[in-house]
């Protein structure tokens, strides 16, 4: 089976980029999955009900989050009811609303949260992976992890950790695309980071001049999404065997569009 997954998505232009581009990814490639980072996609951050709904008519099929997927109140009521195909990290303790799996089309799609340089009283992603793995029932072969992580350590870690007891792990959170994609020894497809969809002359996704302003003068003065209409949609398309559950090639997937 073939299953795209699109880096975090930041703010409208980088809806509309993803809504633009993916029919014809879609076509090129004869997709059975699509799975996006959706966790920046409101005003660039957090998610809201009416955000995830454009990207889910767009062609997307699950959304995974990571530390602003509560940025917006509205997302406690959205999460609590499952009503919505939203992952929210596995990790969270005990109590946080919402679900850290979706089991669709025969792929599990698990969200974890990293723990190094982000805030937050979490589990440990390890050890939340070892417990779904051993008491989720019925799970399916092809099971695909977004790792919303900070370092790149940890993410690398966790991939050879994880390596051989799921299809991939994929990094998110950073908007960087790296260039390690590759299959570890045991059949598991990893990469650091995806990179997002969003401007292309930005910061990350922001306005450049405010993350400059950070930089020169200390002060945490709110950044504003890149409004350039030069848009990049960065991807990782995925072949996995669905009998063993293991990657046979896993490739960078890069678009732009001027909207």
């Amino acid at each position: 089976m073939r299953v795209l997954f699109l880096g975090d998505i930041v703010g409208k232009h980088g809806r509309q980029a993803a809504c633009e581009l993916l029919p014809s990814i879609k076509d090129e490639y004869q997709l059975d999955l699509v799975i996006a980072n959706g966790e920046n996609a409101a005003g660039g951050i957090g998610l809201t009900s009416e955000t995830a709904q454009d990207l889910l008519q767009s062609g997307i099929d699950i959304i995974t989050g990571g530390n602003h997927i509560f940025a917006h109140k509205e997302m406690e009521n959205v999460l609590s009811n499952d009503i919505l195909p939203i992952v929210r990290p596995l990790n969270y303790p005990s109590g946080v609303v919402g679900q850290g799996f979706i089991i669709k089309k025969g792929i599990a799609v698990v969200n974890l949260l990293g723990r190094v340089f982000i805030n937050g009283a979490l589990d440990c992603p390890f050890k939340a992976m070892d417990c779904f793995l051993a008491e989720t029932p019925k799970l399916p072969k092809v099971i695909i992890v977004d790792m919303h992580a900070e370092a790149t350590s940890e993410k690398k870690a966790l991939g050879y950790y994880l390596d051989g007891r799921v299809s991939a792990v994929l990094g998110t959170h950073t908007h960087v695309p790296t260039a390690d994609e590759q299959i570890l020894p045991n059949g598991t497809a990893y990469i650091s980071d995806v990179g997002m969809c969003g401007s292309v002359y930005s910061v990350i996704g922001d306005e450049p001049q405010d993350v400059i302003n950070r930089f020169l003068t200390g002060m945490q003065n709110r950044l504003s999404v890149a409004k350039d209409r030069h848009q990049i949609c960065n991807g990782l398309l995925l072949e996995i065997d669905e009998q063993s559950g293991k990657a046979i090639s896993i490739q960078r997937i890069m678009r732009e569009v001027f909207l």
